[in-house]
């Protein structure tokens, strides 16, 4: 019986976790943390039995512990309940499905307890994948990546040839807004930048999706999970999202991962890594699959895939401060405070204010976040 943490289980990649443990029957879940939504959280915790839950506010873990007072769980809040969950003592891997550069701490805990890590939450790399990978390797434990894009790469690198490694050719579907130019773009609502073509996602990671900055946010964390440079990562654009990402080799081979576009083949894939398991669901059919196109990203229009790559280039703290504007400007622009051409604005503001640390400490990179935060507060 594997047993599973989860951070973020009423998300998106939480919630399908949660579908791949019924379907198997032979995962047990030890520990989960959500946000605010406890009525999806008691509805798992009665379904799933954890011994542990935690959500992030005092009062809403206290109503919590109160709704299921009938059951043997412990409810925790606020950051000391995501490092209990982290560290639960029983659990064997943690999925960090949650949003947002709050997943470093309970990363880091993570590993020094021992656990693996299927990682979802591509924050905790962007911002601090310099102290991440390190203490993974120390402790020695996997990080393995639930992204469909990461997994893809990690997979068609399972021939053990890494060190012949030439090139990471990473896949975009282009997002809804695939082919527009910047003119085309002044008036989008946050109910065009919704719609993706072909996943599903949350609301966050989906914005992020139609302008490219996960691209770019993809592209720091693939960096440091394959330890290549940012110039040797080459963004492709791939419409149908069949192809999720190929490995160049160094005689010039090109490994891909293909499939359908669904969240439940990589995150199956590391629960259960080395292991490949029967997942139901839609299959590619190549005789009606009548082509696979590709394109070159459009980096002036979508010039946040080229702030994402600049900072990634220049590394130290320039990529927390990249990530931690993009999210303030996401959420403005959710909450309906700016203009969608304004995210990029802000994340290029954001960073020629910015001072350069080379090699930030945890704490460098939560005070680096807070001060993108207060700068965009003054500003916007």
């Amino acid at each position: 019986m594997k047993k599973i943490a989860i951070l973020g289980s009423t998300g998106s990649i939480g919630t399908q976790t949660l579908e791949i443990v019924r379907t198997n029957k032979d995962i047990e879940v030890t520990a989960l943390a959500a946000g605010r939504n406890i009525d999806l959280l008691e509805r798992q915790i009665r379904e799933f039995r954890p011994k542990l839950a935690a959500v992030w506010s005092e009062d809403l873990a206290a109503e919590l512990k109160t709704r299921t007072g009938d059951l043997q769980v412990e409810v925790l809040s606020g950051m000391d309940g995501l490092l209990a969950v982290a560290a639960e003592k029983d659990s064997e891997i943690l999925v960090t499905a949650i949003v947002g550069m709050i997943g470093i701490l309970p990363t880091i805990e993570a590993i020094r307890a021992g656990k693996d890590i299927a990682l979802a939450n591509k924050e905790t790399l962007v911002t601090a994948g310099h102290i991440i990978m390190p203490l993974a390797e120390q402790y020695h434990v996997s990080i393995l990546p639930v992204d469909s894009e990461h997994s893809a790469i990690f997979q068609s690198l399972q021939g053990g040839q890494e060190k012949a490694l030439h090139k990471i050719l990473l896949t975009a579907s282009g997002g809804p807004f695939r082919g527009k130019k910047r003119e085309d773009l002044e008036h989008i609502r946050v109910e065009d930048a919704l719609k993706h073509p072909n996943w599903a996602m949350g609301r966050k990671i989906t914005i992020d999706s139609s302008t490219m900055v996960n691209k770019g946010l993809e592209v720091i964390e693939a960096r440091w999970l394959f330890g290549v440079t940012v110039d040797q990562i080459q963004v492709v654009v791939q419409p149908q999202s069949i192809i999720h990402s190929m490995v160049e080799y160094e005689d010039g081979a090109v490994i891909a991962q293909l499939g359908t576009p669904d969240m439940k083949l990589p995150i199956q894939y590391a629960l259960y890594y080395p292991e490949r398991r029967y997942l139901p669901g839609e299959r590619l059919d190549f005789g009606t699959l009548t082509q696979i196109t590709f394109e070159k990203p459009d980096m002036e229009t979508f010039y946040g895939l080229k702030l994402a790559i600049e900072a990634g280039r220049t590394g130290g703290s320039l990529p927390t401060v990249f990530n931690a504007a993009n999210e303030k400007a996401v959420a403005l622009f959710l909450d309906r405070k700016i203009r969608y051409l304004q995210i990029p604005e802000i994340i290029q503001a954001c960073m020629e204010n910015h001072r350069n640390i080379a090699d930030p400490d945890v704490d460098e990179i939560l005070k680096a976040e807070q001060e993108t935060y207060d700068f965009i507060k003054n500003r916007w």
